[in-house]
Formats: structure tokens, C-alpha cells, sequence
């Protein structure tokens, strides 16, 4: 595996290199040990899958919160995504920048996102389906969400009017939570 920094600490584009013949290719997806080796949350106690049946489709950007934060390795496995993630880590030098890349069926990439980064996608075609290791069990107590067109944050989303959960809308704009 190759990893590739972000301009976010912690978060890298990780890209798979396969050894291909003419049946295929084989390629490794995760090792402990190069996740290890460059410091970062190699713990997986849960995996998840989000299939989006139509193009547009926004979810996100959701957290958790301590002491339930977790890291995720994202990768699209059907169709493609814009994948978003922000770092909500109020002492971090990047708080509230947000870093984003294309993963494709076809370009096999994938994202680690650290704890206390917000995370989010878009798809960009049909039928996606996306699937993620996750670093800690689902809390819906310490549940927590940012507004996906939010000023503060200022993504700049792929496709114009999203398909999107009424939860993920209702998020509060950051401004308006300190009022």
C-alpha cells in the first residue's frame, strides 16, 4: 500500500498496489503493520456498508464524540463518491479545513480519516456502494453531525441540489450553535 499525506494531519489518500497477471491482480487493502508503522489507528472493530441507489446522494458529515471518536478507512467498491473529510479537533492547527477526493471502483482508493475529523460523500453515479473499517463500535449517544453547506466550513460539493436525510439537513450552521 502507498500512503499519501494530506494537507490534514492524520488523514491520508491510501492507493493499493497490485501485482497483476493475466488472471488479474492481488493487492493488499490493510496490514496492521504499515498502519503502525506510520502511527496511525490500525484497530478495526467494526465494518459497515452504505449503498446509495441514486446519483447526488449526500451523507454526512457525521462524528462521534469523545470518548467514542473514531477512525474510518473509507473505500467506494461500487460506483464513485466525492469524499469529504474535516477536522473537527478544536486544537488543531486545521480546524474546520476540510480535504476531499474522488474514490472510484476503478481508481481503488481509498481514506483514512483519523479521529476527530467530521466525514461525508456525495455519489457521483448510480448505484454506489461504499464500505468502511471502522476503529470504534457506533454510539448514537455520541452521535454528532456538521451541516454539509455550511459557510463556516465551505465545501464545495460536486453536484447541485443532494439527495439528503432530513437528520443530516437539520444540522445546526456552526455560527448559530454558540447563540
Amino acid at each position: 500500500m502507498k500512503f499519501i499525506k494530506t494537507p490534514l494531519s492524520g488523514l491520508y489518500v491510501v492507493e493499493v498496489q497490485p501485482i497483476a497477471d493475466e488472471r488479474g491482480f492481488f493487492a493488499r487493502s490493510f496490514c496492521v503493520r504499515e498502519f503502525q508503522a506510520l502511527g496511525l489507528e490500525p484497530a478495526v472493530v467494526q465494518c459497515d456498508i452504505s449503498f446509495n441507489e441514486k446519483r447526488g446522494t449526500l451523507r454526512g458529515l457525521h462524528f462521534q464524540t469523545a470518548p467514542y471518536e473514531e477512525a474510518k478507512l473509507v473505500r467506494c467498491t461500487r460506483g464513485a463518491i466525492y469524499d469529504v473529510a474535516i477536522d473537527v479537533r478544536p486544537e488543531s492547527p486545521t480546524y474546520l479545513k476540510w480535504h476531499a477526493i474522488e474514490l472510484t471502483t476503478d481508481n481503488q482508493r481509498m481514506m483514512f480519516i483519523p479521529r476527530g475529523f467530521a466525514h461525508g460523500f456525495q455519489t457521483l453515479v448510480d448505484t454506489t456502494e461504499v464500505f468502511y473499517l471502522m476503529s470504534e463500535f457506533y454510539h448514537p449517544e455520541s452521535g454528532r453531525g456538521l451541516r454539509w453547506d455550511d459557510p463556516a466550513i465551505g465545501i464545495v460539493w460536486p453536484l447541485a441540489n443532494p439527495i439528503i436525510s432530513d437528520k443530516d439537513r437539520e444540522y445546526p450552521l456552526l455560527d448559530s450553535r454558540s447563540k
